[in-house]
């Protein structure tokens, strides 16, 4: 009676550890609180769904992809021809949220700080050095700037937020024209930390710096962001509204014809907050059926309503809906093997 028990305990094991696989995903630090958030509500709807994140930037996500390390990527900068051409097998692009870069303070400020584009530009190329510059002040007249030298915090590692905000800057200054990337050659006495969580800490612990940070880190942390000019000559704050404004006319038309990949800083939209950008996760074409099956669940409850409505709570912005439908109907079509 004892042989039997042992075999149906072994048995019931082998079919519960099959069924509750790991599955191990890695990269983007940008869209990493929503992550997190999704895959810990996940599991609680499906306890047989056992997702591991880490956030370790853009680029390192797609060397995990590439070395078979991680079963998906997360990217906040589409993959290059060259990366792509690296993979062992075909990888798909699937937008998940929107979400926005902000230039972070720390300073002691009545409002919000006002910049300029070719502003912006010249603090991050070190141009400008003291925060009562005439160019600043001249901007923000309400108000009396502080004559401190700037500390400018960048990312030490390949990153996803320097990618989209390198494009931004690449396309409103001649000076930076083709040196966007996820690795910027930052001027000499500026200083780096790895993720946004380490670029909001040098934020946080440095009187007169400012970086370069996702939204929900900047707000989490209460850090002050700035009101950037945006094509039209207004000063947008970055919330989810204005993020979603960079994504509505043609983006989500675009988007699909573009296999979903598609840079939107810089936006014609009159409305736009200028530094938004979709963020993507990587998966393959193809999937083995042993975690392919989770996988497909596990994008699909993203992209669905409760997933989508969660982002917006955590100042993530959704897709539009017409996107979000050509989404799921590309995640079906995912080959389980």
């Amino acid at each position: 009676m004892k042989k039997y028990l042992l075999l149906a305990t072994c048995v019931l094991f082998s079919t519960w550890s099959s069924a509750a696989q790991l599955i191990n995903g890695a990269g983007a630090t940008f869209p990493e609180p929503i992550y997190i958030k999704w895959f810990s509500e996940l599991k609680k709807v499906d306890p047989a769904t056992s997702i591991n994140y880490q956030g370790i930037g853009s680029g390192g996500g797609i060397k995990q992809l590439t070395a078979g390390t991680v079963d998906f990527g997360a990217t906040d900068i589409p993959m290059t021809t060259q990366e792509s051409a690296s993979l062992k097998s075909p990888v798909i692009h699937i937008p998940t949220v929107l979400g926005a870069v902000v230039v972070s303070y720390n300073l002691k400020l009545d409002k919000p700080l006002k910049l300029t584009p070719d502003v912006v530009a010249d603090i991050f190329s070190g141009k400008i050095t003291k925060w009562n510059d005439e160019r600043i002040t001249k901007i923000n007249t309400d108000q009396i700037l502080p004559n401190k030298n700037i500390i400018v915090a960048t990312r030490a590692d390949g990153s996803g937020t320097t990618a989209v905000f390198s494009d931004y800057l690449s396309k409103v200054s001649p000076d930076w024209k083709n040196k966007a990337g996820k690795t910027v050659d930052w001027f000499r006495g500026s200083i780096a930390a790895k993720g946004n969580a380490g670029v909001t800490g040098l934020i946080r612990q440095s009187d007169g710096a400012v970086g370069y940070v996702e939204l929900v880190y900047a707000l989490q942390n209460k850090l002050a962001f700035a009101h950037i000019q945006n094509k039209s000559g207004q000063y947008i704050e970055a919330n989810t509204k204005s993020v979603s404004a960079a994504a509505t006319g043609k983006v989500a038309q675009d988007m699909i014809k573009n296999d979903f990949k598609m840079s939107i800083t810089d936006s014609d939209v009159k409305t736009a907050y200028p530094i938004s950008s979709f963020t993507w996760i990587l998966v393959g074409e193809s999937l083995p059926k042993s975690k392919g099956e989770k996988i497909v669940k596990m994008l699909e409850w993203s992209l669905g309503k409760t997933g989508q409505s969660m982002a917006e709570e955590m100042h993530f912005s959704p897709l539009p809906t017409e996107l979000q439908k050509a989404v799921l109907a590309r995640v079906k079509k995912i080959k389980i093997q």
